[in-house]
């Protein structure tokens, strides 16, 4: 039995591996990983560069840095890029990280899939042929992990039959986690009628949404975050990253989406953790205000923070302290490494002990709610 479970990994994609799986008939819109005339490997659209391939090592966030500064300046990429994200991309090298590091299993979202949704929102074939080329292969991937290796499928709720047929596929694949961004679909909010059916969908394949740090339609308007820096990150962003995940699923629960389906479940990861608590109290409060002072009853029976610790669980990085935040907010949390991100680490486990927290101590953290999610 999976004794421990990293909720937070990332898998590399190779270079062609969008082409080759995608269907024929989309193999012009396929992304791919190419060099520009300097030797920098970066996420393509056709002509269009999405996201440079930077050196990611776990801790090294500044080395990210000093390589974009050196592309700004005209100078010429001094390091392999493929060399360096091989072993990030195979099965068996990631099963050999995991006994290094010492989980039993991880779950894996995609690299380069958390940064090109909201490039191509408006170009439908495009972003499904994508996503499908991705799902496809790691139906492979997981084949490969012998169950301990639990790759996220990536699809969007804009065409509820293409989401049913992907569903249905990846749950006969093995596959158990969907990222999906936390943003309207087409105008419409996630507890829209419209809507509804995706919800029963992933029920009915036993499939969890997740909602994962990734370049996805924004919470607030573009106006605040000014021009996209190119290779980068705008700092908005990662101030606010937790907003929208906290407003879709305060949506999903206020206006009774969770109340209706119990045995829908969802997955926070790398959106950090410390808002929760803060997040759960403002929530009943608010919503307990403002049935007073319409006049209304209770629209649910539960409170809003009652449907969250049921049916939501949350990554927290051990620096976060899972175990003071179990005190306030629930038994609710995740441990994750982000390996091999550069914002990642290498020494989970240790991070975790130094951090009071053990796996003897908080099954939960370790197995338990990545359980759930999964329907281990």
């Amino acid at each position: 039995m999976t004794k421990l479970v990293d909720c937070d990994t990332h898998l590399f994609e190779p270079p062609d591996m969008w082409a080759s799986y995608a269907d024929p008939a989309d193999r012009d819109v396929a992304l791919r990983i190419a060099d520009d005339e300097l030797g920098y490997a970066w996420l393509t659209y056709g002509e269009r560069r999405l996201g440079l391939a930077e050196p990611h090592r776990p801790g090294q966030v500044d080395a990210i840095g000093s390589y974009r500064h050196r592309w700004l300046r005209g100078e010429r990429s001094n390091f392999n890029y493929y060399e360096l994200a091989g072993p990030y991309s195979d099965p068996a090298a990631r099963l050999e990280h995991l006994d290094r590091v010492g989980f039993d299993a991880a779950v894996l979202f995609p690299n380069y899939g958390i940064l090109w949704e909201r490039d191509l929102q408006e170009e439908r074939r495009a972003t499904q042929a994508n996503m499908k080329a991705w799902n496809r292969w790691i139906v492979d991937v997981a084949a490969e992990g012998h169950g301990r290796l639990f790759p996220v499928a990536h699809v969007s709720l804009a065409d509820l039959d293409w989401l049913d047929g992907q569903l249905r596929d990846l749950a006969a694949g093995g596959i158990r986690l969907a990222l999906i961004a936390p943003a309207l679909v087409d105008g419409k909010p996630f507890s829209h009628p419209d809507i509804d059916r995706a919800w029963s969908a992933f029920v009915d394949h036993g499939i969890t949404p997740v909602f994962h740090v990734a370049n996805q339609p924004r919470p607030f308007d573009e106006a605040w975050y000014g021009e996209d820096v190119v290779g980068g990150i705008q700092p908005l962003t990662t101030i606010f990253l937790w907003t929208a995940a906290a407003l879709a699923l305060t949506d999903l629960i206020l206006n009774g989406v969770l109340e209706r389906h119990p045995d829908l479940r969802f997955g926070i990861m790398e959106l950090s953790a410390i808002w929760v608590s803060l997040h759960l109290q403002m929530m009943d409060g608010g919503s307990r205000f403002a049935a007073r002072f319409n006049g209304e009853g209770a629209p649910l029976s539960m409170m809003p923070s009652e449907y969250f610790r049921r049916q939501v669980r949350v990554a927290a990085f051990a620096l976060e302290r899972p175990d003071a935040l179990a005190r306030t907010a629930g038994d609710l949390f995740m441990a994750c490494s982000d390996y091999p991100h550069t914002e990642g680490t290498l020494t989970p486990l240790e991070d975790y002990r130094k951090a009071n927290t053990t796996p003897e101590d908080s099954p939960a953290l370790f197995h338990d709610n990545v359980g759930y999610l999964l329907r281990l």
